[in-house]
């Protein structure tokens, strides 16, 4: 019984269609789509052995060299933007200046009934974000989390009594210091207008909400069973580090990259010696780089030093003062030597 079942299964009818080539009668046969005209070609002969065949590709040619206006004929659209509320798959109407009045009208008839007046707040704000970076010259990951930040804000809606651009300066100065960049009152003020001790106080706020925010989300991630900190953990700032802005004033100072190196660490050791405790980073960057500047050989004067960090020269002059008389505790003797730096070019004053 069992034989004869196995032979019943070693035995089946192949009901397998395959076309063929009735001249060659090659198999595997070599057949070939012909799209263009819909036929199905013999590869070998050229005898054509079937017509209607169905196209399966996509209907349009991409030629992303030459395509002009940036148009995709893709299907699926764009993919959603995070900075914005809503399903964003509304149809559009399309309207040109060569329109005829029907599209016209029509194309206003949609605006008014899709208008969307948060997110036209947010992309005011966001035309705002990016323009002001791009003054600033900053990069556009920095710009992203300032409107990231600015959207929590805003979705939140917890600051409706304070103007725009008042929290626009606040959260650009949060996403700089985030971000590892950070850029003081005084540059802030001179591309938004909106004062330092607005901004200070703006500062203050949308910090301590932040930080709100971030405790919320880890306890609803914990309670949902997670672990670990939420993905957009926002950390609580310092002061500005001097040493960063001395970085950026040396560049902007074009200084070696020596003497930058070098005045990161003496502004590194002040903290240590303490003997410009309660000056602001902005003094102790400047007097850094004054004294740096003269023990190098490449000496800067306290007007060209104030001119890229926004202090008066007198500042700089004092906050040098309180740092000379220890110079010996600030200086390291490697930084000395032949073809290196000298004590005696540094100014008494």
């Amino acid at each position: 019984m069992a034989t004869a079942t196995s032979a019943q299964e070693q035995w089946k009818q192949n009901l397998n269609m395959h076309m063929m080539c009735r001249e060659c009668k090659e198999y595997p046969p070599n057949l070939v789509e012909e799209f263009a005209s819909g036929d199905m070609v013999c590869g070998s002969c050229g005898l054509v052995l079937g017509d209607r065949i169905v196209d399966t590709r996509s209907e349009w040619r991409t030629f992303s060299n030459d395509d002009q206006g940036s148009d995709d004929p893709s299907r699926v659209g764009d993919g959603a933007n995070p900075l914005l509320n809503g399903s964003q798959l509304q149809t559009t109407i399309a309207f040109s200046d060569g329109a005829n009045a029907r599209s016209r009208d029509l194309h206003r008839a949609q605006n008014k009934s899709t208008h969307d007046k948060s997110t036209k707040t947010l992309l005011a704000a966001y035309k705002e974000l990016g323009a002001l970076c791009d003054s600033m010259h900053i990069q556009s990951n920095i710009s992203n989390y300032a409107k990231q930040l600015f959207k929590q804000v805003h979705d939140a809606g917890v600051f409706r009594g304070k103007s725009q651009e008042t929290i626009i300066a606040g959260c650009l100065f949060i996403a700089c210091r985030q971000m590892g960049v950070p850029r003081t009152f005084r540059e802030i003020f001179a591309v938004t207008k909106v004062s330092k001790a607005e901004i200070g106080r703006i500062f203050k706020v949308l910090e301590k909400f932040f930080a709100q925010q971030n405790v919320e989300r880890q306890t609803k991630l914990e309670n949902a069973g997670g672990s670990g900190p939420a993905n957009d953990d926002y950390k609580n700032t310092q002061s500005t580090d001097p040493t960063t802005l001395c970085d950026r004033y040396c560049a902007q100072l074009d200084l070696k990259f020596a003497i930058s190196k070098i005045a990161q660490e003496i502004a590194t050791k002040t903290d240590k010696v303490g003997s410009l405790a309660g000056r602001s980073p902005l003094s102790i960057a400047a007097a850094c780089i004054y004294m740096a500047s003269h023990l190098m050989g490449q000496p800067k004067t306290p007007k060209d030093i104030s001119a890229v960090a926004g202090v008066s020269d007198g500042t700089i002059r004092n906050a040098y003062k309180l740092v000379y008389p220890k110079r010996e505790e600030l200086i390291d003797p490697a930084w000395l030597g032949e073809g290196k730096g000298d004590l005696a070019l540094l100014p008494t004053a």
